[in-house]
């Protein structure tokens, strides 16, 4: 399977129905935050896990029949935390593999939700390889973190939300790591409204991918790396993205600081480095609206240590 669309979406709602939050959104005054857009907070920081990751995990589980031996995921965070959010939940054991750039703050959510964490050397891909071989080992049943069609359409159905809510919209901009979010997003609205990438500098996954017009290994590191860092981005998530998504746009990491400062200060929203980084290419100027532009922006994940917002701020 090579692409989703709406009507694998729209079963993707009806199965977490009850199981997901329907998450909030922001519509700020023109002129807000020094942007010249109508600009329109989606806040799914809120969501179950504190991130968008909770709807492919259930949609994934509540998808398949799950063995004796549970679920095995490899995260930078939030997908670990999602799954073992879900699996406990659905009444299933969950193993999260995560590379040991991880944070503390998200190791914790993730054992929080009952879940055994192995913390493996190196970066994604390294936990990814790990949770491979114990899957293969164990017969647990993996759920991979965005390359995988239950995935993407779980993800998919935060744009079908954010249509019902903000019906209009000209361009929404959304932080990629592996793309399974920009994925779902770019299919839901499949060209209707404009959707744009943002990485970081540093993560370059889906703007390198289309550099060289196929997924390609690249360097990752910087503060968003423990969210936005697969080293490649997805087969599937760019089979759409290449059709449907117009662009990516980058940021560097002193505007990612710069975006969380911004929503904790201004909103009182406390957002991890990655859920901060769609917001980072407005703020920055990487992204320029045009004056009345109705621009959404995905506030994605809010895993962050709440020290951290007190560094940020002084």
């Amino acid at each position: 399977m090579d692409r989703i669309g709406a009507d694998d979406i729209e079963a993707a709602a009806r199965r977490l129905h009850g199981h997901v939050r329907r998450t909030p959104i922001l519509p700020l005054e023109l002129g807000s935050l020094g942007t010249r857009a109508h600009l329109t907070l989606k806040l799914e920081l809120l969501q179950h896990s504190g991130s968008f990751k909770a709807r492919g995990a259930f949609n994934s589980l509540l998808s398949m029949s799950v063995p004796p031996a549970g679920v095995v995921a490899a995260s930078g965070g939030n997908h670990g935390a999602a799954v073992a959010f879900a699996a406990r939940s659905l009444g299933h054991v969950a193993e999260i593999f995560v590379p040991s750039l991880a944070s503390p703050a998200k190791i914790a959510r993730i054992e929080s939700f009952g879940a055994r964490v192995h913390v493996i050397n190196g970066a994604y891909a390294d936990a990814l390889a790990a949770a491979e071989k114990h899957q293969a080992t164990t017969g647990a049943i993996g759920i991979h973190a965005y390359d995988a069609p239950a995935t993407v359409a779980g993800q998919g159905t935060l744009a079908r939300e954010l249509d019902a809510q903000c019906t209009q919209i000209d361009t929404v901009l959304v932080a990629v790591g592996g793309g399974g979010l920009i994925g779902g997003v770019a299919a839901w609205f499949d060209k209707r409204v404009r959707v744009v990438g943002v990485e970081p500098v540093k993560c370059p996954t889906l703007e390198s991918a289309f550099r060289a017009k196929a997924p390609v290994d690249v360097e990752v590191s910087g503060i968003a790396a423990d969210s936005l860092g697969a080293r490649r981005v997805g087969a599937l998530p760019f089979a759409i993205a290449k059709d449907l998504v117009e662009g990516v746009v980058l940021v560097e990491d002193d505007a990612i600081r710069a975006a969380q400062n911004v929503l904790w200060r201004d909103l009182r929203l406390a957002s991890e480095p990655g859920g901060a980084t769609a917001l980072a290419a407005l703020l920055s100027g990487a992204y320029q609206p045009a004056l009345g532009e109705k621009v959404a922006v995905i506030l994605c994940g809010g895993n962050v240590d709440p020290a951290s917002l007190n560094e940020i701020a002084s």
